[in-house]
């Protein structure tokens, strides 16, 4: 059953992406705190896709569900955070992952929430930590991945860098 969502607003300049039928998209949302760090969470060592990896609030758009829809569900699911107004687009990518499911493609948002940004409520058994990131964090969201799979380091990085801090 979706969880009911409060209204969130898009900033205007923010053009979506249309699904082709067939595709499997996912959805990622950057939050930064007050001082300009971005949240990512590590993903559990059981998890079969990107394990002990870090990674941004977000998931798989399910069907008949819109990316946006996807994105405030995944926010408020893994975090109990509700999606406020989605700021601007990081860009979208395709990607393999390493579960064998073939290929994704991702559109990654900067979004601001509500909620208490101190106490995010995990779903401890998908994610086993998580952490505020600025400049001088970014390394260790390399932690257990190759070189050429830093997408979230990359994202994180590019999104400190927007922050108005």
């Amino acid at each position: 059953m979706p969880l009911p969502q409060t209204p969130f607003t898009v900033d205007p300049r923010i053009v979506l992406p249309v699904p082709a039928p067939g595709e499997v998209w996912t959805v990622g949302a950057v939050i930064l705190n007050a001082d300009g760090k971005a949240f990512a969470q590590k993903r559990s060592p059981n998890r079969r896709l990107f394990p002990d990896s870090w990674d941004i609030v977000g998931g798989h758009v399910e069907a008949g569900e819109t990316l946006l829809e996807a994105l405030a569900r995944e926010v408020e699911e893994e975090t109990g955070w509700r999606l406020r107004h989605v700021r601007r687009s990081l860009g979208t990518t395709t990607w393999t992952g390493d579960d064998g499911a073939g290929l994704r493609h991702e559109a990654d948002y900067l979004v601001e929430v509500e909620g208490d940004l101190d106490r995010p409520v995990l779903e401890r058994s998908k994610h086993s930590d998580h952490g505020w990131f600025g400049p001088e964090d970014l390394d260790r969201l390399k932690e257990n991945r190759r070189p050429g799979e830093f997408l979230i380091h990359d994202l994180i990085a590019r999104a400190v860098r927007w922050s108005p801090q």
